[in-house]
């Protein structure tokens, strides 16, 4: 199987499966406990059908959207995520080439593997820095002002990480950042040769906003959950969120967001937007989806900041539904990183292509030729 036989999103994940050893695999793949949220997060799109119209005159299609003042041309965009080289050795880079090259927006990790610098320098699209809270206020403070320094628009706070999920596919594979051998592990590894080439010769794992301050991550192994659950300050409040996005002084997100009570407390804070959204089932097993959560979140606060959808898209299909419901965009992890894995650069390009591609056609079928023509008329849940 090579990049030419991806089609859709299964297809790029069975591709990064072929290429990469199983606890890097399994770190992406996997999620917290039972992996119920995780699921729900897609089939949650399956209660819900498009209700389409026709002799609408759709020969030309506009995607594009504002978030955070900033306008994309594609109503989706590249979540954070962390630790990319070990996906790629080409990692953030490669992402935030492809997003370049659709014009949306691109959003870097505290624990990126290249610093917000670089991405500055490299793309001039869009871009988001998301924000961990450490227990090292030197290092908050550190990551704020560089973030401020390369000109990104968006600092997003991540407040789902209070503490480490439960991902038992990482304690079974032994998932550490950096990677070690196991004795588990070693045969992933050996029978992927060219990853652990790449990842040798292709330049040093580095975690560049950490590295001055911590060692976990960096230069001594550790899980995620460890991470989490020993490295950031459990003590974080809305205060100290209140605080953060005054200091920062620009668009301001809480990235995490799933009750109406927080989305009006972001509000209320001076926040510009939110992300509704569960990390990617990775924290609380057993947590409503995204997409359940969108409708109330959007009537409780669409008018007054911005609300994103994170989480379990798969196809063009289910953005239609949740941009139908309310959402200004949807984002992702998992969207475009099976597709990183799999060819970087050239594979995040080919799946951002066809998620375009699909929301065109899709677009076009629903009778719709912008953004603002999906509205929850086009939509019947199944269960009302």
């Amino acid at each position: 199987m090579n990049l030419k036989d991806c089609h859709n999103f299964s297809d790029f994940r069975t591709l990064a499966k072929k290429k990469l050893p199983s606890p890097i695999f399994h770190y992406i793949d996997g999620a917290a406990d039972d992996e119920v949220t995780y699921n729900r997060n897609t089939s949650a799109f399956n209660d819900v059908d498009l209700v389409p119209n026709v002799l609408r005159g759709v020969e030309k299609v506009d995607l594009s959207t504002t978030i955070f003042g900033k306008k994309i041309d594609l109503p989706f965009y590249c979540s954070p995520t962390a630790l990319q080289r070990l996906f790629h050795y080409d990692g953030e880079r490669a992402v935030g080439k492809a997003a370049q090259k659709f014009n949306t927006m691109f959003g870097v990790s505290a624990l990126a593997t290249v610093s917000v610098e670089e991405i500055s320098s490299m793309i001039d699209t869009p871009k988001m820095f998301q924000f961990y809270f450490h227990k090292d206020r030197g290092l908050n403070d550190s990551c704020l002002e560089r973030a401020k320094a390369a000109k990104f628009d968006v600092m997003a706070l991540t407040v789902d990480t209070i503490t480490g999920g439960n991902r038992e596919r990482d304690l079974r594979t032994g998932f550490t950042s950096p990677p070690k051998l196991t004795l588990s592990s070693l045969f992933s590894f050996a029978t992927k040769p060219m990853w652990g080439i790449n990842y040798l010769t292709k330049g040093k794992f580095e975690l560049p906003h950490l590295q001055d301050f911590v060692k976990e991550g960096t230069s001594t192994n550790s899980s995620i959950g460890n991470y989490f659950s020993t490295m950031l300050d459990q003590s974080m409040n809305w205060n100290d969120a209140e605080k953060l996005c005054s200091k920062w002084g620009g668009h301001f997100a809480l990235k995490g967001i799933m009750s109406v009570e927080d989305a009006k407390k972001a509000v209320d804070i001076g926040c510009t937007g939110i992300m509704v959204s569960n990390h990617g089932g990775r924290q609380l097993d057993g947590s409503r989806s995204p997409f359940d959560q969108l409708a109330e979140i959007v009537d409780a606060v669409g008018d007054k900041i911005d609300v994103i959808c994170e989480g379990g898209f798969q196809r063009g299909t289910h953005m239609l539904k949740a941009l139908s419901l309310g959402a200004k965009a949807c984002a992702g992890g998992r969207l475009y990183l099976y597709a990183l894995a799999a060819a970087g650069q050239p594979g995040v390009e080919r799946a951002l292509g066809q998620y375009k591609a699909e929301l065109e056609r899709d677009m076009k079928l629903m009778g719709c030729t912008k953004i603002s023509d999906l509205n929850r008329d086009n939509l019947r849940f199944r269960n009302i």
